[in-house]
């Protein structure tokens, strides 16, 4: 891992990807609170869904502790993940990105030390799909470190798991079968498990500089494991919040596809996604691990029907993954 001392050079610039980047009414102007707790919920009470709902309703995002991902599967992912980092500059960039070639996988930087007139953004990344495997290009995987392979899909294959029961206690909660957010979203062979490595090194100025911008994800749900070192901040009534480390949580977000497909709820309330962003330290580095869980490209999605009545009419469009994608990096209506 990057200390304080190292020299990172500014690598290949991305376009936005499973995020997107925000009005300017979006990034700033609200205040900072440091006392409020996000939802902690322990996945093998009984009323964890409830509380889950709840949190999804109320913050968009909530902490999942006893969720079923071994440690070690969590362990060797940061440990591979890591080691990628600190590799020369030159093997990073075998693998980097190129999106005006297709390539939209892999290596990327958004290192920017002069920035007129605005926030400098401060990350390298890595990303690639990881499931299901009519999705993943291994050609785009790291070879180094040893081992990245086989930690990438061991994590994977809990998180699945995982996936499928935050699904299915989320669609109970707006009093829908089990299985109706999963099947919306391309059902269990369909929907993709985009893995991203954020590498956060340390900030000359951290005062002027985000990790990553005020942004919700394009995702259905986001599962992120962190490191200990604090830099997430989510939006809530105005106000931004620190979320604290929690040894062993993994971190999950409600993503917009969920929102767009599950809005209204009659009498329910809504789950909403959550606006966030990251800031960065001027010692140490932050690194985290999100899986962005999407519909495949082509899938249409939008308002579900079952939530779609003469009193209650739809706010979004149904339109394919891959034409809510491009609107909404670009900023065009949805």
């Amino acid at each position: 891992m990057a200390g304080a001392g190292q020299s990172v050079q500014p690598a290949l610039a991305s376009s936005p990807g499973a995020e997107f980047m925000p009005s300017e009414q979006e990034q700033h102007g609200a205040p900072l609170v440091r006392s409020v707790e996000i939802p902690v919920i322990d996945m093998s009470s009984d009323n964890a869904g409830s509380r889950m709902a709840q949190a999804a309703m109320e913050w968009g995002i909530f902490q999942a502790v006893n969720h079923g991902v071994p440690a070690s599967a969590m362990s060797e992912l940061q440990r591979v993940g890591r080691e990628f980092f600190a590799l020369p500059q030159e093997e990073k960039q075998r693998y980097a990105m190129d999106p005006s070639s297709g390539k939209t996988e892999g290596y990327g930087s958004t290192l920017q030390r002069d920035v007129p007139g605005g926030m400098m953004t401060w990350s390298e990344f890595l990303f690639h799909n990881v499931a299901p495997p009519s999705a993943v290009n291994h050609a785009v995987w790291p070879e180094n470190p040893n081992g990245y392979r086989e930690a990438n899909e061991a994590y994977c294959a809990h998180l699945r798991i995982l996936t499928r029961t935050l699904f299915q206690r989320l669609s109970a909660g707006l009093g829908l079968e089990e299985g109706a957010m999963e099947e919306a979203f391309g059902g269990d062979d369909g929907v993709v498990f985009l893995q991203k490595i954020n590498f956060y090194p340390p900030c000359p100025h951290p005062e002027l500089a985000h990790g990553v911008a005020p942004h919700t994800d394009l995702s259905t749900l986001t599962v992120l494991v962190p490191n200990e070192v604090p830099g997430l901040q989510v939006l809530k009534d105005e106000r931004w919040y620190d979320v604290k480390y929690v040894p062993g949580a993994l971190i999950v977000h409600i993503g917009d596809q969920i929102e767009a497909s599950f809005h209204y709820i009659l009498s329910n309330g809504r789950y909403k996604a959550v606006l966030h962003r990251t800031t960065v330290s001027n010692e140490k580095t932050r690194m985290s691990w999100p899986v962005f869980v999407e519909p495949p490209m082509e899938h249409v999605v939008g308002p579900h029907p079952q939530i779609v009545t003469g009193e209650c009419q739809a706010k979004y469009k149904a339109k394919k993954f891959k034409d809510y994608k491009y609107c909404k990096i670009n900023k065009l209506p949805q």
